[in-house]
């Protein structure tokens, strides 16, 4: 009787917002229990502190639309959902990858890559030349015309056209 002791699942939690707006967060807790239920077989269920916190962490009226959980069987036979980190198992993956890379030696006598080639041709030096013999810009030698406003003259106020 080969039984996996933890699996990893995606729980929708989209029909948590059909409830009112106060008992969503309340629904999801409940969703995420039955959902449990239905995959593992088991009537006795915890969730984690860190998992309960995803949830209420926005309030009680938006609880995310879905959640990534780890579901692990304990030796006393309950059921602990945990909120799934991908980065832990993505380092453990890593892990036993490193661990095969180092049994072959690293050759020494590569050339080093990181270093930078001190051969190559430098650059810098006509830049330089080219900065000195800019030309000035068109907008230096333009030159302001006077408006049409400035060339108007002055006319009379209201109250002396009335007169």
């Amino acid at each position: 009787m080969s039984q996996e002791l933890e699996r990893v699942y995606t729980i929708p939690l989209g029909k948590a917002r059909i409830s009112q707006s106060q008992h969503r967060a309340v629904r999801a807790i409940n969703m995420i229990r039955e959902f449990t239920r239905h995959h593992m077989k088991v009537e006795t269920i915890k969730i984690d502190e860190e998992l309960a916190r995803a949830i209420w962490v926005r309030g009680v009226r938006n609880p995310p639309r879905k959640v990534r959980v780890r579901m692990s069987k304990t030796d006393e036979g309950y059921i602990l959902v945990s909120k799934y980190d991908e980065a832990e198992s993505i380092a453990s993956k890593k892990e036993s990858k490193k661990v095969s890379d180092k049994v072959d030696a690293p050759n020494t006598d590569a050339p080093n890559t990181d270093a930078p080639n001190t051969d190559a041709p430098k650059i810098d030096a006509p830049k330089a030349e080219a900065s000195k013999t800019k030309t000035p810009s068109k907008k230096a030698s333009k030159t302001k015309t006077p408006s049409k406003k400035a060339s108007k003259t002055k006319t009379p106020s209201k109250k002396a056209s009335k007169k």
